[in-house]
């Protein structure tokens, strides 16, 4: 079985005419019908019927078109991946993030390498801190955005790019409102809106109120960064989240506020795979990475 066979019966069957079909694929007739024959001889079957003038598809040519389609169709995507792996500049990189990167250091960080290399794609998959890790071993991803980076899994190589410190998030009629940085255990009868179970972040709080002398009294929990933030807005209670989730702007009426012990901060980097090779595209990508938190580093 050939692909040019399968190519020429795709013809014949949407065109329903092996003249018109042979005209467009720009060869003669009768070398679309011996292809399409030695095909149907392979098989035993007869893909084709004559009708008229026109050529109608049989039954079972009906099924076997559908799966050729999608194989030939399966063909050209992994050409285009091999044409991707071989020119750096070009490509599509997929990428995991969590909710905590997504509004200031992932879209910086893209929309800076796009001005370089301004020919790759980019798909982007949003997923909590064990999915990314999965992703990211399996292949459906290429690399990931994580915080607190796991530094430790066999399968991963892992980054840290930069450190970030924890802060409170407090209604602004808060009592401790007016206050620059605080105690963490000065929130301890303070209601907490945290991540569900499962969630780092949600670890990454209590283990800070743990070590402050407290339990947090967890009145509400939300399964993104707006939703938590919508719930201090409304004076639900108070949160504990990254600071880099506050670059570009304090939601209403809350305020933030430093921690002054315990320093409750995590690790943010990337992972990529240790037992599979990056394409071209994905390890520049990477590269780059490490280069720009560096460049930001040296300038604080």
């Amino acid at each position: 079985m050939e692909l040019r066979q399968l190519r020429y019966f795709i013809e014949v069957a949407e065109r329903q005419h092996v003249t018109e079909a042979a005209e467009n694929l720009n060869v003669a007739q009768s070398a679309v019908s011996y292809q399409i024959t030695k095909l149907e001889e392979e098989l035993g079957v007869k893909l084709l019927e004559r009708v008229g003038r026109n050529i109608k598809v049989t039954q079972i040519g009906n099924v076997f078109l559908q799966y050729v389609i999608n194989a030939l169709k399966t063909i050209e995507e992994a050409k285009e991946k091999v044409n991707e792996y071989l020119d750096p500049q070009a490509g599509t990189i997929k990428i995991g993030y969590p909710t905590s990167l997504a509004r200031y250091w992932l879209p910086n960080v893209i929309s800076a390498y796009k001005k370089e290399v301004p020919h790759v794609n980019f798909h982007l998959r949003q997923g909590s801190y064990a999915y990314l890790i999965d992703a990211v071993k399996n292949g459906e991803i290429d690399l990931a955005f994580l915080g607190p980076v796991p530094m430790k899994d066999p399968d991963l190589e892992a980054k840290i790019l930069f450190m970030e410190n924890i802060v409170a998030l407090l209604p602004n009629h808060h009592p401790l409102a007016d206050r620059k940085s605080l105690p963490l255990s000065d929130l301890r009868t303070d209601p907490f809106v945290l991540f569900p179970n499962g969630y780092v972040l949600r670890k990454i709080a209590v283990e800070a109120c743990h070590e402050a002398g407290f339990e947090p009294n967890i009145a509400s929990e939300g399964e993104d960064m707006d939703a938590l933030k919508g719930l201090v807005s409304a004076s639900i209670g108070v949160s504990l989240l990254p600071e880099s989730t506050f670059y570009d702007s304090i939601p209403r009426f809350t305020v933030k506020v430093s921690l002054e012990s315990p320093k409750a901060r995590r690790t943010v980097g990337v992972i990529i795979p240790k037992n599979r090779d990056l394409a071209p595209s994905e390890k520049n990508f990477y590269q780059y990475l490490i280069q720009f938190f560096n460049r930001l580093e040296q300038y604080k």
